[in-house]
């Protein structure tokens, strides 16, 4: 779909609830931008000049990271949290001229994801190839797909990637029974495999019906995602403020659309996006940690996520050299 005629911007999401269709990027740090759109279509995704960035650095180095790994495993060892996600964000300086509908356009032929989605708004610019579903809703019918537990394939899934995905089950659950009618919160799908390029995810649904209210009560009983943060997430995100030296921007918080005159809409964990900001292009890449977890794998793990879309980004081989990284080959 493609939209087009800029109508409204607004930092209020109760507008998701008034009508038309929006675009909506709500950033981890819980910053909303709603823009409204006159006309959406059918359509290919436009093309847009595209040349790959200057050299990619890291908020986080393998040695800061590995330390984090550890100190999440000590705050579980205290009983303070169950499990966090533990990101760091990439970043690389733009060429002048380039344009994020190029970089959508890249990403779709390249690497096409079921919540992909590529918006240009005043102050916005997000190319994202997205596989998870933060929020689906259709009425009074709402639903999270959250993702936990990653792996190059099936066979190198551990019973730690298990674990980690029904914590995150059990953290939605109750995320949405906050808003639901009594007794309508169910998990129609547990721990199911869904391969995408170059890995695997674990993917469970939890659905609920709501009580009552809109977007802005969703929103507010649900953000940041469970699956990008952790358990119990209050906990976690204050441990995650202590380790993560950035911002992370739209990276982990939520990507898509609403259409409100049909109460229909669809949020992706703004996960695998890519946003420009300050003339840099910036990639944000995590793992979950749990006590089960080995610091050097987690590490590899962040490597094996961003590395295809970044080969993508870049064009450069770039993506290859992480993905071999993320393997254990030298």
């Amino acid at each position: 779909m493609l939209a087009t005629g800029l109508a409204d911007v607004t930092t209020d999401p109760a507008a998701l609830d008034s009508r038309g269709w929006w675009a909506v990027v709500v950033t981890y740090e819980r910053k909303v931008t709603c823009v409204r759109f006159e006309t959406v279509r059918p359509a290919p995704h436009p093309g847009g000049v595209w040349a790959g960035p200057g050299e990619w650095t890291s908020s986080l180095n393998e040695a800061a990271y590995i330390a984090g790994v550890e100190r999440i495993r000590d705050a579980i060892a205290d009983g303070d949290v169950y499990q966090a996600n533990l990101c760091r964000v990439l970043s690389a300086e733009l060429p002048a001229g380039a344009e994020i509908a190029g970089l959508g356009a890249k990403l779709a032929a390249r690497h096409p994801a079921p919540y992909a989605m590529t918006i240009r708004a005043p102050g916005l610019e997000v190319a994202s190839a997205s596989p998870e579903l933060y929020l689906r809703r259709d009425g009074d019918v709402v639903e999270s797909r959250p993702i936990k537990g990653t792996a190059r394939t099936a066979g190198d899934l551990l019973p730690k990637d298990h674990a980690e995905n029904v914590m995150i089950v059990d953290l939605v659950r109750n995320d949405l029974g906050r808003v639901a009618k009594v007794g309508s919160v169910s998990v129609p799908q547990l721990c199911e495999l869904e391969e995408h390029p170059g890995l695997v995810h674990l993917v469970s649904s939890v659905r609920a019906r709501l009580a009552g209210g809109g977007w802005p009560e969703l929103l507010a009983a649900t953000f940041p995602p469970g699956s990008v943060t952790g358990a119990p997430r209050s906990s976690a995100l204050t441990l995650l403020e202590e380790l993560e030296p950035v911002p992370r921007g739209p990276y982990c918080g939520a990507i898509g659309w609403v259409d409100a005159d049909s109460r229909r809409g669809a949020l992706a964990v703004g996960i695998r996006s890519f946003w420009a900001e300050d003339g840099l292009l910036r990639f944000g890449t995590g793992a979950g940690i749990t006590w089960g977890s080995d610091p050097r794998r987690e590490w590899r793990e962040t490597e094996l996520k961003a590395a295809r879309l970044l080969e993508v980004a870049s064009g450069d081989g770039a993506g290859q050299d992480l993905a071999e990284r993320a393997a254990g080959r030298p």
